[in-house]
């Protein structure tokens, strides 16, 4: 019974951080694989948000020191060949495990904070969440991404390359 209590207890937990319900159960499974038996490891999650997104999916989750490390190491890897592909990579496969720490974080600091466990949930809901407005940037990224790209592609001679 304490178990299925505890479960249920985390289930909800992990809800009010992810505050998006059809992404809940992904995140779920996620971060059970993240934690055995009480310890903590850094496990090969894919995430296609995050390899695509880099940083700006840790922004998106509020994982802002992963993020600015992660935009630290693409700005200055960004002219070596097959970087960027490899740590687009690497952030697609890893960058849960981040959003996972900071969730475990958040829930210590509460848990040590707060005793009663709607408080603790109503908690999580103010510290979890995502930033909306990354998404926007994210969308003016790749609109000037395909607007440089179509403008590079016209700038050739052959005129049936267009």
């Amino acid at each position: 019974m304490q178990n299925e209590q505890n479960s249920d207890y985390n289930d909800k937990m992990i809800a009010a951080f992810i505050a998006k319900p059809e992404k809940e159960s992904w995140y779920r499974d996620s971060f059970s694989k993240f934690n055995i038996n009480g310890v903590d490891t850094l496990k090969w999650n894919w995430s296609w948000w995050a390899f695509s997104g880099g940083f700006l999916y840790l922004l998106y989750r509020k994982q802002y020191i992963p993020s600015l490390l992660l935009f630290i190491v693409s700005v200055a890897t960004g002219e070596i060949p097959l970087a960027s592909l490899i740590l687009m990579i690497l952030a697609g496969g890893y960058s849960t495990y981040f959003v996972y720490k900071g969730y475990k974080s958040k829930l210590l600091e509460i848990e040590a904070s707060v005793n009663e466990e709607d408080k603790r949930i109503e908690a999580m809901q103010n510290v979890g969440g995502y930033n909306q407005w990354v998404v926007w940037v994210y969308i003016v990224i790749a609109i000037i991404v395909v607007i440089t790209f179509i403008s590079i592609l016209s700038t050739f001679p052959s005129k049936n390359f267009l």
